[in-house]
């Protein structure tokens, strides 16, 4: 199968690309390299059935040429400004990469006829207040330009598949964790604390810590990408574990299980969202299940960065 994958030089972007190597897939790879590795694909070149182009979603002509050599079966949409506090920061930024450079993929898909996409999407960033986990029943309602900019995406996409047939997978992802995850923001706070704990450093933590998050590994986010293309699933899943941690509560496994005197810094924060945790039920009942636990990918990642 023809799979293009957006980001796919990225954290998450790159794990799946090695998936869909694994299956047998051609793989067609975009990424401006603004956050993404080249080195996190570099194991693949030489590799006939993987291809790389450093191309900004946002360049209209560039996208389209590409969908107009390659004709894709289907496309993962992975590209996209991921910082919350950046997005508060630069709305506008915000919302030209995540709204304007979807509609040329979408618009793309639309000209050479690809008629599915699976689309990386946020549920930290979607949901807040009392009584997580969220499911997918749960009223979304952003707090910041990230959030809002990936529900604007959503209802494009169902706007998509009205009017002309292009189908979607909407996965919203809690807060992903492993190696190759660039050190932005709340999602990297695993990456985040233990290189700061590697290199003798003193972490920040942005509030009082009480903040709740719900940390998935890599992996189990490549399982439900590859589950929902292979069941041929559509519409909103929420991808993680359904159990809440606090960052307080981060930071004692992994002093522990490092073996640290370090004492974190507390910091005021710019917009904090105070718990997050998304119930994977709907998903399950699909027949995907998350594989690790947080201490468990903790005590891996904390080997593999350590190699």
């Amino acid at each position: 199968m023809k799979i293009l994958i957006t980001g796919g030089a990225g954290f998450i972007g790159s794990h799946l690309v090695d998936a869909c190597v694994e299956r047998g897939d051609e793989v067609f790879i975009i990424d401006n390299l603004s956050t993404g590795q080249r080195d996190n694909i570099a194991h693949h070149d030489g590799n006939a059935s993987v291809h790389f182009y450093e191309v900004d979603i946002r360049d209209w002509e560039k996208i389209s040429d590409i969908f107009e050599q390659v004709r894709p079966e289907v496309v993962f949409h992975l590209a996209a400004q991921i910082n919350v506090r950046e997005s508060i920061r630069n709305p506008v930024h915000d919302i030209e990469v995540n709204i304007l450079g979807t509609m040329n993929i979408l618009e793309s898909m639309r000209k050479h006829d690809c008629q599915r996409m699976i689309f990386s999407s946020t549920g930290g960033a979607m949901f807040g207040g009392d009584n997580p986990p969220y499911s997918e029943s749960h009223e979304a309602h952003p707090e910041s330009p990230y959030g809002i900019s990936k529900r604007a995406v959503e209802l494009l996409l169902e706007f998509y598949e009205r009017q002309y047939g292009i189908r979607s997978t909407i996965l919203r992802y809690a807060n992903v964790y492993w190696p190759r995850q660039n050190a932005l923001g709340e999602a990297g706070v695993i990456s985040i604390f233990l290189d700061k704990i590697q290199n003798n450093q003193i972490p920040t933590i942005y509030g009082d810590g009480s903040q709740t998050r719900d940390f998935i590994h890599v992996a189990d986010v490549v399982s439900a990408n590859m589950h929902a293309l292979e069941k041929n699933l559509t519409g909103v899943y929420h991808v993680g574990t359904g159990i809440e941690t606090s960052v307080n509560q981060l930071w004692q496994i992994l002093a522990s299980s490092t073996d640290t005197t370090i004492k974190p810094q507390y910091t005021p924060s710019l917009w904090e969202i105070q718990r997050s945790a998304l119930s994977p039920e709907k998903l399950r009942a699909t027949g995907w299940n998350n594989s690790f636990s947080l201490k468990d990918g903790i005590n891996q990642m904390k080997s593999a960065q350590t190699r």
